[in-house]
C-alpha cells in the first residue's frame, strides 16, 4: 500500500502560495466474503528467493493476496521480503526448515524441525505461522499425529517446477481451478513469476477473488488435519 500526497495551489492576499494537504489516508483492505464470492488461494512454496520481491510487486499491483510456505533455512537471506509479505497482508506458513520429507522422520525430528522453522518465522515477522505444508505433500501416520497445525495441501498442482513454462502454468491454472481451490506454485522459479500476471488476469475474468488460506478456510480447519481445498470443509 502506498500513501499519496496531494498538493494544491491557493491564492492568498493576491499571491500564489503552495500548500500541501495532508497525505491521503491509506485505504484499509476489505476481505472478500468467500460465502458470496468465488475465492481461491494462491500458494507459493520453497521460498523466499531471488524472484519473491518481483512477485510481491505483481500481487500488489493486482490487489491479490497469497500464502507463502517458507523454508526456515532461507529466511536470513530474505528477511526484507518476508517482512514485506506480512506488511502487505499476505499469509506466511511453515514448510519445514530445509524441505525434509516428514514421512521419513521420527516424531521428535518432526517437532524439532517445525519448531525451529516457526521460531525463525516469528523472529522475522513477529507472528507464529498458523498452518503448515508438508514438502512433497508427504505425510506418515507419525507426521499426522505429531503436527499440531492444520496441514494445507492443494487441489491444483501447476507443475511449474517441472515444465518451467509460463504458458503451461497459466493453462493448468485456468483449466483446473474451481471455487475454493488451493493452487500450488513455487516462487523460486523466474518462469513461475513470469506466469502470475496472466494467471491473475485469466482467473479474474472468471470471477475469482484471490485471498489467503486463512481468509478462505478460516477457523474451520483443525490442527492435525490435512486439507486440499475449501470444498473439503463442506
Amino acid at each position: 500500500m502506498h500513501r499519496a500526497a496531494v498538493g494544491g495551489v491557493l491564492a492568498t492576499t493576491g499571491l500564489l502560495s503552495l500548500t500541501t494537504l495532508p497525505a491521503a489516508a491509506e485505504t484499509e483492505r476489505t476481505t472478500p466474503d468467500c460465502d458470496n464470492v468465488k475465492c481461491v488461494a494462491l500458494t507459493f512454496d520453497d521460498g523466499p528467493g531471488r524472484y519473491t520481491d518481483e512477485l510481491l510487486d505483481i500481487l500488489d499491483e493486482n490487489d491479490a493476496k497469497a500464502t507463502f510456505y517458507l523454508l526456515g533455512s532461507k529466511l536470513d537471506s530474505y528477511t526484507e521480503e518476508v517482512e514485506r509479505m506480512v506488511d502487505e497482508d499476505h499469509e506466511v506458513g511453515n514448510h519445514t526448515w530445509d524441505h525434509a520429507d516428514l514421512a521419513d522422520l521420527s516424531a521428535g525430528e518432526i517437532k524439532e524441525d517445525l519448531d525451529r522453522t516457526d521460531k525463525a518465522i516469528k523472529d522475522v515477522t513477529g507472528q507464529m505461522p498458523t498452518t503448515m505444508r508438508p514438502p512433497y505433500g508427504s505425510l506418515s501416520d507419525t507426521a499426522r499425529e505429531t503436527i499440531d497445525k492444520p496441514m494445507l495441501l492443494w487441489d491444483v498442482d501447476t507443475l511449474d517446477w517441472q515444465h518451467r513454462d509460463p504458458e503451461t502454468t497459466v493453462d493448468i491454472a485456468a483449466e483446473e481451478t474451481d471455487e475454493g481451490s488451493v493452487l500450488l506454485f513455487h516462487d523460486i522459479h523466474e518462469t513461475t513469476v513470469d506466469a502470475i500476471p496472466d494467471v491473475l488476469d485469466t482467473l479474474s475474468e472468471d470471477g475469482y477473488e484471490f485471498v489467503t488460506v486463512d481468509e478462505m478456510m478460516g477457523s474451520e480447519v483443525e490442527s492435525g488435519s490435512a486439507y486440499s481445498d475449501a470444498r473439503s470443509l463442506d
